[in-house]
């Protein structure tokens, strides 16, 4: 009788949260390290390194590299095909899937890796592709991708720099996504945007939190009281580190 296989146990021991994003890092068979992310219809399993599926697309890297080679050879009149479409589609998917486990992982680095793969791959659609509808169904997608990659940043230099780092890194970011918005004509929308109000409220959360231990303890209250655990986090270790000066 032929085995089968399954996944009850895992799905079993790891009930679905609805309310949370589900990740966790483990090891495969061989013991190389991976990413799992539980979702309501099961799991779905991520490489570390490489493309998330582990896949080498005709020998390359990513599907970005392949299509890079791609243009190479055949020159600036490169445009990409339905399959081609449907292959960088499936690798948009997959980066952004990875990005995601990364944040809730705190993996800042490696999420702002996959955030510049990302848009790396849509600057080559955009470059190369072969109607603009297709176009504008990838670039509606630019301001949150930059969104993720700034916020991404600015934990990072947080954690690795200070404050002022991270403030700076916020501006970088938004500076990026008001070009979006000028490219496409949309400057008047760029104050309301909820991802750009967002950045702005966590900027200048930043700027004067860390001038004294009383305002730090006074601004983790705070985070904690709104549920912005990643923030607070970060206030900790700030407040850890000076503890440590002393």
């Amino acid at each position: 009788m032929a085995r089968r296989e399954h996944i009850d146990r895992i799905l079993r021991d790891w009930p679905y949260d609805p309310d949370a994003i589900n990740v966790r890092r483990t090891k495969g068979e061989n013991g190389r390290a991976i990413i799992q992310m539980r979702i309501d219809l099961g799991l779905l399993q991520l490489e570390v390194a490489g493309r998330p599926d582990g896949v080498r697309p005709h020998g390359f890297d990513s599907y970005y590299d392949y299509l890079v080679g791609e243009a190479v050879h055949l020159g600036e009149d490169f445009v990409l095909d339905d399959e081609q479409c449907d292959e960088a589609d499936r690798e948009f998917v997959q980066y952004y899937h990875r990005r995601n486990c990364w944040l809730r992982l705190r993996e800042f680095r490696k999420a702002m890796e996959d955030a510049n793969h990302s848009l790396g791959l849509m600057d080559f659609c955009r470059d190369h592709s072969p109607d603009q509808a297709w176009t504008v169904s990838h670039e509606q997608y630019r301001p949150y991708v930059l969104f993720q990659r700034t916020q991404a940043e600015a934990l990072a230099e947080l954690e690795e720099r200070g404050a002022q780092e991270a403030v700076e890194a916020i501006q970088r970011g938004l500076d990026r996504i008001y070009e979006v918005f000028a490219e496409h004509d949309a400057e008047e929308h760029f104050d309301e945007d909820e991802m750009v109000s967002r950045l702005k409220e966590l900027k200048d959360s930043l700027r004067d939190q860390f001038d004294g231990e009383s305002r730090l303890r006074q601004q983790l209250s705070e985070a904690v009281a709104a549920e912005q655990y990643e923030l607070a986090a970060k206030i900790r270790d700030e407040l850890a580190r000076r503890d440590a000066k002393h």
